[in-house]
């Protein structure tokens, strides 16, 4: 070690996929896996590690003879409930025999893991009374309590029937919003844990909770229902205080709380809220919306009544909660045609608006509309179907307040704002909102077409992760879709860090999964009597996105735990296809949203459904194989691994010409066949390769394929060597293309090639959503092939570095953090010479192929080449 470099430091500690905190609040987890990372300047290399645990006053050490920092095993006796453990770590280099710094201290405190730990009991409104009843104002609980001493730490421990929102002594819990989120409710409600220590005091305390519908009695789906899950809100809140003394007292909620109507008159996921102003307590003036709702005002008090949970388990969050993540700023204010008060964010997104108004007599009402895009100069609101995106307020005739509604979210860049006569940009911003998940990889080149599209993919998947994965965040819909997340997870968890996310709506999966296998199209699925019929693509999100989480953070233990559902969901299929190994007929999605489709027919794809179903199945059965090897499970993998091979050979034989045509001779099945390995010979897989490259040049570099075909044509392109018409494909700017909707002025990844028709008009199809992120997953292909990164081992113990040089792009860079640190790549092109900068991270071993074709292999460190190149791409006009 030089005299003047920094000593090797672990940082960053972590507990299984959250991400690093000096604390960790209510953990679900036993046994939480620990990861960290280490930062160095000379060459540190970790040969084994230490971990210090504090619990209960004794402090214990523990060492590991491994170079293993991610998702390593708890060093101490499992976690019990309410457990709360310090731990530290530091590593060591044998080589240099050197010991790293120990890491700054994380307390992990465990939630309630046992059924029995909850003393609490689940409360309604009484039944006979108005209040808590369906379309009724959203109920009010609250309980008043005496404390003998000052707390030194008090924990609320909270779920609900709907979503709540709490104060303890008029002070706000979190910043969260929607809490306890959507999970699969019939079979796991997950509460969260908050510390209001700080919040209380001796003497006489207050806490009060606020329940809306959300996703449990609200409107959900397209049908135009409600109540999918029960028509009563109820609550479950556990206040337990500790004393200096060592003594303690739990606040339950049971028959001695009150509830009473509050001032938020109607509240809905699609619809919106409407709060009345003069319906809050003379003493919250002043206040927030948030903190007006939350107060006890005037309104009768009736009494409450024990009710059944209704639910499966009550569980711990796997990953973060619904938060603000920021806001935007109003772009411009004008009068539309018709005189309405429009307002532009910039950028399409999800949040809510907060409106500052004043002078506005009392009972006036205040509205806020909301749309992705205008049509004809007018809010664009058909797109919506029959979700209304409305905040009303009636104002309570207050000099001057700041507007915001409660219990909802909106996908929308214009707001159309009633009631008020005139607005300044100051008054008027997006709060934005989602799953509080990190942002974890970026990209970026010379192009700024291609910027601008791949911003629209981290907008679409900022706007579509909000606690699942959904298909879009503004009509009646916003479910989690399994076909859209099973084509875009790979792009996803290369941007934000959704593991955790992923997980828990994965354990949901295994939960709502048919007996025979079968996958609902959406997970959760609200309709308890609905039985989808299985579906290629969608029901494939059973096997892919697991698979997918794994390669992303190398999870064997998440791989292990589903496993069970993605062996059931290929038996499924392998059943329907018997002994032929083709799977024919039935209901299928296809090649969803091919642009040739018509709108009202997007099922009606040039890819024939029998071959895109049978490759499915052959791939989805050799993953299964591959999982089932990486958790030593031979035997089986033996099993699957042959069916896999079986499938293959009748995918050949029923479906592929000697010549190479495929059934259908359509772009997608072309691309499957090449990317999943169902052709025999380097012989066939040239031979479709070059048909796929004809059918691309005949369609002058339009895409021509939907869900299935459009994440992986480039990808396939690029393994037959038609690069040229990979870029081609990307770069076209006439619909139908990725570019198009960037020459609209499209800020979001569109659901249609044409959601938006070039004279301005809205596509007729009923299904024309501007936020959906599907479609770019193209995403990826940039970052491999542009930038030249991608990861070949799982977890991203190694990389591969090896961009394509296009005569069109100068510079690339994109950068992933990774469970061992940030990974960067970075090339500039200055004629004939490409000066390459690679970062490497502890932990990471790196092959690096230079322009001049040849290739180093590389670990920890910041690496400079510069080389003369040695090809560019020509990619003509």
């Amino acid at each position: 070690m030089t005299i003047n470099s920094v000593p090797p430091m672990v940082r960053d500690v972590s507990l299984e996929h959250w991400d690093p905190s000096p604390c960790v609040l209510g953990i679900g987890e036993e046994c939480p896996r620990l990861s960290w990372r280490i930062e160095s300047n000379d060459g540190f290399k970790q040969s084994s590690y230490e971990v210090k645990t504090s619990r209960d006053g004794v402090t214990s050490t523990k060492r590991y003879d491994t170079s293993n920092q991610v998702l390593t095993e708890w060093p101490s006796t499992p976690l019990q409930s309410r457990d709360k453990v310090t731990v530290q770590v530091r590593a060591f280099d044998a080589a240099d025999k050197q010991w790293t710094l120990w890491s700054d201290p994380v307390t992990v405190e465990a939630g309630l893991l046992n059924p029995e730990d909850w003393t609490s009991r689940f409360i309604a409104p009484e039944k006979a009374t108005n209040v808590g009843a369906m379309d009724c104002p959203a109920p009010l609980f609250s309980k008043e309590f005496e404390l003998p001493g000052e707390p030194v730490a008090a924990r609320l421990y909270m779920t609900a029937h709907g979503v709540f929102d709490a104060a303890v002594n008029g002070k706000t819990v979190v910043e969260s919003v929607l809490d306890p989120g959507w999970t699969s409710y019939r079979h796991r409600l997950r509460y969260r844990t908050f510390d209001v220590t700080d919040a209380l005091y001796e003497g006489s305390n207050d806490l009060t909770v606020l329940l809306g519908d959300g996703w449990w009695r609200g409107h959900l789906k397209w049908e135009k229902r409600r109540a999918f899950y029960g028509d009563r809100l109820a609550l479950c809140a556990q206040l337990e205080v500790e004393f200096s003394d060592g003594s303690g007292l739990v606040i339950n909620s049971d028959e001695s709380w009150s509830v009473r109507n509050s001032a938020l008159k109607t509240n809905s996921l699609y619809h919106g809220s409407t709060i009345d102003l003069r319906d809050c307590p003379p003493s919250a003036s002043g206040l927030t919306i948030r903190e007006k709702l939350l107060r006890v005002n005037e309104n009768p008090a009736c009494g409450v009544e024990i009710v059944d949970k209704a639910t499966g388990e009550l569980v711990a969050p796997d990953g973060p909660p619904i938060i603000p993540t920021g806001s935007l700023s109003a772009q411009k204010i004008w009068r539309s045609p018709s005189g309405k008060l429009l307002v532009d964010f910039g950028q399409n997104a999800v949040g809510w608006v907060r409106l500052a108004v004043r002078e506005i007599p009392e009972g006036s009402r205040v509205t806020v509309h909301h749309a992705e895009v205008l049509e004809h100069g007018e809010l664009g609101v058909r797109p919506l179907r029959s979700a209304k995106a409305v905040d009303e307020y009636v104002i309570d005739g207050k000099n001057e307040q700041t507007l915001e509604p409660e219990f909802t979210l909106h996908g929308f860049r214009y707001a159309q704002v009633d009631g008020v006569k005139d607005l300044h940009p100051k008054d008027i911003c997006m709060v934005l909102a989602g799953t509080g998940m990190r942002r974890i990889g970026g990209f970026s080149c010379s192009d700024e077409r291609l910027n601008r599209l791949f911003e629209n993919v981290v907008w679409g998947t900022r706007s579509n992760f909000v606690d699942i994965p959904t298909d879009c965040p503004q009509r009646d819909e916003r479910l989690g879709w399994t076909g859209d997340i099973q084509v875009f997870s790979p792009t996803a968890l290369y941007l934000f860090n959704v593991s955790g996310l992923l997980e828990s709506w994965l354990k949901d999966l295994a939960a709502e999964q048919y007996p025979d296998g079968g996958v609902p199209h959406v997970i959760p699925e609200p309709d308890a009597g609905e039985i989808d019929p299985p579906a290629c693509a969608w029901g494939d999100a059973a096997v892919i996105v697991p698979w997918n989480v794994y390669q992303a953070t190398g999870d064997t233990e998440m791989l292990r735990r589903q496993i069970n559902s993605m062996i059931a969901w290929v038996d499924c299929m392998d059943n329907l296809a018997g002994d032929s190994h083709l799977w024919r007929g039935g209901f299928q999605f296809g090649d969803w949203l091919d642009p040739t489709a018509p709108p009202d027919q997007p099922d009606a794809a040039k890819a024939n459904p029998d071959v895109v179903a049978t490759g499915c199945f052959a791939r989805c059965t050799e993953i299964v194989s591959q999982a089932l090897y990486v958790i030593g499970d031979n035997h089986r993998a033996s099993h699957y691994s042959r069916l896999a091979a079986s499938i293959r050979q009748a995918f050949r034989n029923a479906f592929v010409s000697p010549d190479g045509t495929i059934v259908s001779d359509a772009q997608t099945v072309y691309a499957l066949a090449i990317k999943w390995g169902l052709l025999e010979n380097d012989y066939l897989i040239k031979l479709a390769g070059k048909r796929l490259s004809d059918l691309v040049r005949e369609d002058g570099w339009h895409i021509a394929t939907g869900f299935v075909g459009t994440p992986i044509i480039c990808d396939a392109l690029t393994m037959t060597g038609h690069m040229q018409d990979a870029w081609k494909l990307l770069t076209q700017e006439e619909c139908p293309s990725w570019l198009y909707p960037v020459t609209m002025g499209a800020t979001t990844i569109w659901e249609r090639w044409d959601s938006m028709l070039p004279d301005g008009s809205i596509n007729p199809g009923e299904m024309t959503s501007f936020n959906h992120y599907a479609l770019g997953a193209v995403a990826e292909w940039m970052i491999h092939h542009l930038a030249g990164l991608r990861s070949t081992a799982p977890g991203w113990q190694q990389v591969e570095v090896r961009p394509t040089y296009f005569a069109d792009l100068q510079y690339a860079k994109t950068y992933h953090d990774s469970a061992y640190g940030r990974i960067m790549v970075s090339w500039h092109r200055e004629g004939e010479l490409v000066d390459m900068d690679v970062s490497i991270p502890e932990g990471v071993q790196a092959q690096v192929h230079l322009a001049d074709g040849t290739c180093r292999k590389v670990e920890q460190g910041i690496h400079h080449w510069q080389t003369r190149i040695d090809g560019i791409i020509e990619t003509g006009k």
